[in-house]
């Protein structure tokens, strides 16, 4: 690609649209289509940002990403969808590249979904044991996962940075953004389909996200009960370190057996990969029980991160371009 890649975010003012316009705007590679504020939902000014661009990132609501994605007519750009509207779509690629042919399907593609960031932990975690065979297709899973509330979107990231003070403890037990919390508890989430899906499950996993306090940062984790099975924590680990010996952006650090050997007090923070697009995973355990972790910015390598790390694949470039391992 000569001169320099034209880049137009439709969803330019949301937390997700914003992230990729920070990292885009450090590179002196591309130029960066703004479309004005007064035409930012008149369609036929977002037609033609779409079809005269190089690629173009979709930061909108599922409705409104379907929506977009038939205003490009132009076959040469490339459409990147954070929503969750394209995920399982096959005539679209899913922009994991770190798990088995995606990194290839990725590059020259012209639609590719960009993944969700709890279902980006839980695939990388479970998608190479179930190749390995060390999960069944048909297990029940569970996961949990805790998020900076910043992957929530403005309004949420509004209610925790401006809640209000309390004046007496009558009020402040109705609080309701206070600590960790427990979400999605209809057990339902739009996550769900691509971690299963992905994956080659057929059963969806029990899944608990859990809001954070914090803007930034996530853990996903996934408890495995290794009774009476063939492999234990230690092989778990060693499976998970041969698979991503050669990773871009995913480390799998030393075996974590009953600790945490990377903290100081035996814990394992969310933060830890907080302003890079890294993913560590960590393997707790023995012969009976393992939990595996995914640690990674939910802003990074669980949003605009791996948009961005996608875009670099897709055209051909230099993968890390722009991001920080």
């Amino acid at each position: 690609m000569s001169g320099k890649i034209k880049v137009y975010v439709d969803g330019q003012v949301g937390t997700t649209g914003l992230q990729i316009i920070g990292r885009l705007s450090k590179r002196d590679d591309i130029d960066i289509l703004f479309i004005p504020e007064d035409l930012r939902k008149n369609d036929d000014a977002r037609r033609d940002y779409l079809n005269k661009s190089d690629v173009s990132f979709l930061c909108l609501s599922d409705a409104n990403a379907v929506k977009a994605a038939s205003m490009v007519e132009n076959p040469n750009t490339v459409i990147i969808d954070a929503s969750t509207a394209h995920r399982t779509n096959p005539d679209w690629v899913y922009g994991l590249p770190e798990i088995g042919a995606q990194r290839k399907a990725i590059r020259g593609a012209k639609r590719i979904a960009n993944p969700g960031c709890h279902a980006s932990g839980f695939i990388s975690i479970v998608y190479p044991l179930v190749f390995e065979g060390v999960i069944a297709r048909n297990q029940a899973l569970s996961c949990f996962s805790i998020t900076g509330y910043s992957g929530g979107g403005k309004e949420l990231i509004a209610e925790y940075e401006n809640s209000p003070d309390y004046e007496d403890e009558a009020d402040y037990l109705y609080r309701e953004l206070d600590g960790a919390q427990l979400y999605a508890l209809g057990l339902v989430h739009k996550h769900l389909d691509e971690m299963r899906h992905m994956c080659g499950l057929l059963k969806a996993p029990v899944f608990v996200p859990i809001l954070n306090d914090v803007a930034q940062g996530m853990t996903v984790s996934v408890p495995l009960s290794l009774e009476g099975g063939d492999h234990d924590a230690v092989q778990i680990h060693q499976f998970l370190a041969e698979y991503y010996k050669d990773a871009e952006f995913v480390k799998v650090m030393p075996f974590a057996g009953k600790g945490c050997l990377n903290t100081k007090r035996n814990t394992l923070s969310s933060q830890r990969c907080n302003g890079t697009n890294r993913m560590e995973l960590f393997v707790f355990g023995h012969s009976n029980h393992a939990v595996v972790s995914a640690v990674f910015d939910n802003l990074g390598a669980g949003a605009g991160g791996q948009a961005m790390h996608n875009m670099n694949i897709a055209l051909g470039i230099e993968e890390a371009k722009g991001l920080v391992r």
